[in-house]
């Protein structure tokens, strides 16, 4: 729900470039949704707070109060603490503040997703797949939390995309085009990441000459691929 329409068609050439999600709709107030949600199947509603009419978070309390089975991830210029604080009891799953980049974008559909899939798979689940949905924590091998802080500009989301990513092209050397295009990433930011990578000692770095301009090459040492553990 958007009621900007630059920033409704914006947001749907986000979602279109994400695998595995599908727009059915959009709605510009609170009671086009209601009237579209009593008759529809929803899974997930991207919801702004500020629209005409009913806010966001009036008619998410409402959404919760019909015991709607459907997740909220609330995208709104909307910063203040109280705003963010009545959302979450309210169960959103993710909160994005405008203006926001397509990678954060990215990053929370593809969490949701992921999350999702665990719960649609399986009757049960342990404590530290848990954890691991909930981002409480992540365990090292040897059971203790041994987490490393990314630099500046980074997430675990999009690193983690990007290692997939990585897994899949290995044991072939691969380009930080090859990257973007297989995870919808831009290529300045994967060359943030394979950067990063190539300086804990997770990837190889060689520059290729051929026809035209040189270009980086990067293969995955799976020798030292445990070194990125601490991060994710």
């Amino acid at each position: 729900m958007e009621d900007d329409p630059m920033v409704a068609e914006l947001n749907k050439q986000y979602l279109n470039k994400i695998e595995g999600f599908q727009l059915i709709n959009t709605a510009s107030n609170a009671e086009d949704a209601l009237e579209y949600l009593e008759q529809n199947k929803v899974d997930l509603l991207l919801l702004d707070v500020y629209m005409p009419g009913l806010n966001g978070i009036d008619l998410l309390r409402k959404i919760r109060q019909q015991n709607k089975d459907i997740d909220v991830i609330l995208i709104t210029a909307a910063s203040q603490i109280d705003q963010i604080q009545n959302s979450l009891r309210l169960g959103i799953i993710d909160y994005l503040i405008k203006p926001f980049e397509y990678e954060r974008f990215c990053e929370a559909l593809n969490e949701y997703k992921n999350s999702r899939s665990t719960f649609l798979q399986k009757d049960k689940i342990s404590q530290k797949e848990l954890d691991r949905l909930l981002q409480k924590a992540k365990d090292s091998p040897n059971g203790h939390s041994s987490t490393k802080v990314l630099p500046k500009g980074l997430t675990k989301n999009t690193l983690k995309t990007i290692q997939q990513s990585i897994i899949s092209h290995s044991p072939s050397p691969f380009s930080t085009g090859e990257i973007a295009e297989s995870t919808n990433v831009s290529r300045v930011s994967v060359r943030k990441y394979l950067k990063f990578l190539k300086e804990i000692n997770y990837l190889e770095e060689d520059l290729v000459y051929g026809v035209g301009r040189p270009i980086y090459q990067y293969r995955l040492k799976k020798h030292n691929s445990s070194v990125l553990n601490p991060y994710l």
